[in-house]
This record gives C-alpha cells, sequence and structure tokens, in this order.
C-alpha cells in the first residue's frame, strides 16, 4: 500500500470524469440486481464480508464494498501467497492482507473484534479494521472525498479506478462471482486507454478486444468480434436480469450486432465506444439493446 500525504486534486477531477460519477452509485443497486451473502466461489469470500460491513460500520458513510474491493485488489480477499500477505513483506515492503507500510500500521492500526492484540497487519480482521481507520482519517465517510481516501491508500490512478469500480460492481451484487469480478478489474485497469479498431491490448482495444480481453483474464476464452461474442452466450433472459460482468450488446437487430460492453452495476458499464474516443464507464442505454450474455 502506498502511503502519500498529499492527494493530487487533479486526480480525483480525472477519475470522476472517467468513472461517470460511479463514487456516487455505491450505495445503490441496480433494477434486477440480486444482493445475497457470499459463497464459495465468491469474489469476496463470506467471512470477509462481515468483516467489511462490521468495519465500515465505525466509520458512517464508508461504502463497505471499498474496504471489499482493496482487500480483493491486495491480496484477494487474503487468498493470495504472495509474498508479504501472510508473513514478511512485499518488495515494496507492504505487510498483511491489506497490505500495510510498517509506519502506517503503527499509526493507524486497531485491534479488530476477535483479532489478535496488540494488533498485527497480517489477521485479516485487525487489518480490515485499520484499513477502515485509515480511510476515515482521509475522507472515506464522505462521498465527495472517497476517491481521495482510496487514492491516499495507493497513489495509482489505475489503483484508484480498479477499487472503486469494482465496489460499484460488490455494492449492486455482493455475490459477486470471482471470474465476473476478474474481468471487471481488468476492465476497470483500462478505463482511458485509446479507442483503436480492431485493438485487442497493444496500441488500444475496440469494443469487443476490450471484452475479449477482460474475459481472457479471468480464465474464459470468447470469440473475438460482437456478433460472435454474442452467438456464444449463454443469453440472460432480459435486460432486467443483468448482473455485473454480463456483456450488453446493441445493433440492429441479434443477427446485427455493433457493439458490445461489459455490466459493472447500478445501470453503467465499461466499454470502448468509437474512434477518437477512450475506454470508459458510462450508463448502459437501453434504446439499441439487443440482449446481453453471461460468459463463463
Amino acid at each position: 500500500m502506498g502511503r502519500v500525504v498529499v492527494v493530487m486534486v487533479g486526480l480525483c477531477l480525472t477519475l470522476a470524469a472517467g468513472l461517470a460519477g460511479c463514487v456516487g452509485l455505491l450505495g445503490t443497486t441496480g433494477p434486477g440486481v440480486p444482493g445475497g451473502p457470499s459463497g464459495a466461489g465468491a469474489a469476496v469470500p463470506a467471512r470477509w464480508e462481515a468483516w467489511d460491513r462490521g468495519a465500515a460500520a465505525r466509520c458512517p458513510g464508508l461504502p463497505w464494498s471499498v474496504l471489499a474491493a482493496i482487500g480483493r485488489v491486495e491480496s484477494d480477499s487474503g487468498r493470495s501467497r504472495a509474498p508479504g500477505v501472510a508473513a514478511g513483506s512485499n518488495p515494496a515492503g507492504a505487510q498483511g492482507p491489506m497490505q500495510f507500510e510498517p509506519a502506517t500500521f503503527a499509526r493507524y492500526g486497531v485491534v479488530g473484534p476477535g483479532g489478535v492484540s496488540p494488533p498485527s497487519p497480517y489477521d485479516p480482521v485487525d487489518a480490515i479494521y485499520s484499513a477502515a481507520r485509515l480511510l476515515c482519517a482521509d475522507g472515506g465517510g464522505h462521498l465527495a472525498s472517497l476517491a481521495g481516501a482510496v487514492a491516499a491508500y495507493d497513489r495509482s490512478g489505475t489503483y484508484v479506478a480498479t477499487v472503486l469500480v469494482l465496489a460499484q460492481a460488490l455494492a449492486s451484487d455482493p455475490g459477486l462471482p470471482d471470474t465476473p469480478a476478474a474481468a471487471i478489474q481488468f476492465a476497470a485497469g483500462e478505463l482511458g486507454v485509446p479507442y483503436r479498431w480492431g485493438g485487442t491490448g497493444v496500441g488500444g482495444f475496440d469494443c469487443s478486444g476490450l471484452t475479449q480481453a477482460a474475459y481472457e483474464a479471468a480464465g474464459v476464452r470468447l470469440p473475438r468480434v460482437a456478433q460472435d461474442q454474442f452467438d456464444a452466450g449463454p443469453a440472460v433472459a432480459d435486460r432486467t436480469a443483468v448482473v455485473p460482468g454480463d456483456l450488453l450488446f446493441y445493433g440492429r437487430s441479434t443477427r446485427a450486432v455493433e457493439h458490445v460492453g461489459i455490466y459493472v452495476g447500478a445501470g453503467e458499464m465499461i466499454d470502448a465506444p468509437h474512434a477518437g474516443a477512450v475506454v470508459r464507464e458510462e450508463p448502459a442505454g437501453w434504446g439499441d439493446f439487443v440482449g446481453a450474455t453471461q460468459p463463463g
């Protein structure tokens, strides 16, 4: 975890525009999107979700889903075996499943319910409750300063975008499975990358190049073009049943698909829209919507 004293205002403004206001959607659930306890194969395990919710409650206004997203990005909610998660430090000196720098944990470390005393960055309860305390100190309890609080946790703009989009998806579907979560993480990490006709990642993406790459990162192979991705299915019953990670298709008909994006919750999608644009988050309009699929 990178700890910075000053958060660049320009970064926050850029994120606010590029994420189409997703910060304001973290407490919402889109129509037709089920919520429920996480289980086996979930992006966030059930016990982690409970810890995230309990820790967030100590900072009124802090979305539990932001804590959950940070935990997943930092250590796959404690499941990663990378150096520094369970013991020792990573190459940057960060420790534990929430990846604290020692000096930061010394200042903000707290014993969570059932945690160890003195608090340890390697104990997941202590780590989550300490992360909530840190985020709260940096303004995480207020929507207007939430992006800045995440930026103070890690200065990377890509990191902030990934956390906020993944948090949006988890707020819409707490039981979000691992596969679509991984696809969403990838897509969020590409926000701002230029549109490129025929692009599959080198120098940019077109719409189906982005969705193909996102699901490839999640271990699912998709066809190359939007029409073939739609035909590959499996189909979602109708637009009221879409959940985060579903692919949304647009065009003149089911036999003339022209565009595809990946749904991220609360009526928003990430897509590579057209020449001259960049990969962005925007409302998932339904005017020329022809159907959705649920890969994996």
